[in-house]
């Protein structure tokens, strides 16, 4: 496909979104840089992309990437359940966010799409859907990702409010290929590929595909409103539900024993008590994590169709892309 001869930065496109960011705009024939600490990184082969060295935290080196870009997707986050300094979590991920949207005011950009995501937005949590305009505030984010997530937005919001064009897109559980690290819910699905899951504490995720939020990314390009939040989710489901597919899908034994809530949060306690002051290791069951769990995140993504054109694919597909993913490349 010929260019258009616009530059795009994307910043955090090393990781699970913003690799699939990346891919949908080479795909649409936009000239892509991307901000990243290791200019060779692995999940950037083979793409045809312009790296650039730089950090969130080096406010020079974000007017250096800018320049000549004239569009930027900010998908880059510190996304941590556990952290032993949380100040490391807010200086990427608020302070992070002002210095480079601060940088691409200054550098004239001429759309911005800042990912953000479902847990900072509005839920009840009893399994009616959330939507980008159910009232929520600080105080209703469980753990600093989320609280940093939320004050990020807020900054978005703001610089919006100042003229700068920001378009907001809250994905909520993205699967399918390329969560190399991987993400929490692709750790689960490795854990339940290698039958480390004998029993589970029920909770409700919306799932989609990455690549349709990432698709979800270019429409909000595209067609979004300066200052409006735009959900990118899919299917409701609990996760004894989502297990149930990947049982279909991987024959794997879908996990019968189902905890209680309560004595999991005792022992995720000790869990991460132990990892702060003995261990010194991420705990395999953060805090956070377990009163998260107690809200059935779901969420409604009627915005993001109607007024996007969001199309998308069935679950069920989605995971078995991460199924597939997972064990061609040596996870699972």
């Amino acid at each position: 496909m010929p260019k258009n001869n616009l530059k795009t930065l994307v910043t955090g496109g090393t990781g699970f979104v913003g690799r699939a960011v990346v891919e949908e705009l080479l795909r649409a024939g936009q000239e892509v840089r991307v901000l990243v600490r290791n200019p060779e990184h692995p999940a950037l082969v083979g793409l045809e992309v312009e790296p650039v060295a730089g950090d969130l935290k080096d406010p020079a080196s974000l007017k250096r990437a800018l320049k000549d870009c004239s569009h930027l997707f900010h998908v880059a986050a510190d996304y941590r359940l556990w952290v032993p300094n949380p100040q490391e979590m807010y200086a990427v991920n608020v302070q992070g966010t002002r210095d480079l949207l601060a940088a691409a005011a200054a550098a004239g950009v001429a759309r911005v799409v800042y990912t953000s995501t479902v847990g900072t937005l509005g839920n009840k949590g009893d399994g009616t859907p959330g939507t980008e305009e159910t009232p929520v505030s600080l105080e209703d984010m469980t753990g600093h990702y989320k609280r940093s997530k939320f004050l990020a937005e807020q900054v978005a919001l703001e610089f919006a409010g100042q003229g700068l064009p920001v378009v907001i897109v809250n994905p909520s559980t993205p699967v399918g290929p390329w969560d190399w690290r991987p993400t929490p819910t692709g750790q689960m699905i490795v854990d339940f590929l290698k039958r480390r899951m004998p029993a589970y504490l029920e909770t409700g995720l919306n799932l989609i595909h990455v690549k349709d939020v990432a698709r979800g990314h270019l429409l909000a390009q595209a067609r979004g409103q300066t200052g409006k939040k735009y959900i990118l989710g899919h299917q409701n489901l609990s996760l004894s539900q989502i297990f149930q597919m990947l049982a279909e899908i991987s024959g794997r034994p879908a996990p019968r024993v189902k905890l209680p809530y309560w004595p999991v949060l005792a022992m995720a306690y000790v869990n991460e008590w132990w990892a702060t002051n003995i261990s010194r290791r991420p705990p395999r069951m953060p805090v956070t994590a377990i009163r998260m769990a107690r809200k059935y995140m779901y969420f409604d993504n009627t915005r993001a169709r109607e007024e996007l054109g969001l199309c998308l694919t069935p679950v069920p597909q989605a995971l078995k892309d991460a199924v597939t993913w997972f064990r061609e490349h040596g996870y699972a």
